[in-house]
């Protein structure tokens, strides 16, 4: 609650720049599984158009990432709303990153283990690299993070984070996504 006052005129900055941006559009939603795979509805930034090609598929994602978008990920500001994900429970501030769902049938036995734990805003995978690592150390920074579980390692992954805000760095791994799909590993 306490961060969530903390960053609201930020949050609300954002919200009204973003409604004459977006057309009246503040927010993306989408379902996620969290906790033992049960899915909730996350709740981020809407740093994309919705444009389509003429056969009504969306375009590629650098296509619709328009410049406040850029600048709002940049500094991973799209993130902020998933404090109302942590207030309803579904998330904590520190966890796996919630994927998407159709990767679940995707884990392997070790790999579904990042689903012990509420998924967070930040986690260790996000802190040793973002969208940089390929799936097979992120997934594997994930479940280990949940087999390790602590305030000290909570603090440290916190206080990276800052850092790796901060610095905007790695962002997104190539021009075309902000990361490949999960294939299965």
């Amino acid at each position: 609650m306490v961060l969530l006052v903390a960053f609201s005129p930020l949050l609300c900055t954002m919200a009204i720049l973003l409604y004459f941006v977006n057309g009246g559009q503040i927010l993306f939603t989408q379902q996620r599984p969290g906790k033992a795979g049960h899915l909730f509805w996350i709740y981020k930034f809407k740093t994309m158009n919705n444009q389509r090609d003429a056969a009504n598929q969306l375009l590629p994602d650098f296509q619709r990432l328009h410049g406040l978008g850029k600048i709002i990920r940049k500094y991973s500001i799209d993130e902020l709303p998933q404090l109302i994900n942590v207030l309803k429970g579904d998330m904590s501030l520190i966890g796996p990153r919630p994927l998407l769902p159709e990767y679940l049938p995707l884990y392997t036995v070790i790999q579904a283990n990042r689903h012990l734990q509420k998924p967070g805003i930040t986690g260790l995978a996000q802190v040793k690299g973002r969208n940089n690592l390929t799936w097979k150390h992120s997934l594997f920074f994930d479940q280990w993070y949940c087999q390790n579980l602590s305030f000290g390692l909570d603090l440290k992954i916190a206080l990276l984070t800052i850092k790796m805000v901060l610095k905007a760095k790695d962002i997104n791994a190539t021009q075309t996504y902000t990361r490949l799909p999960f294939k299965g590993v």
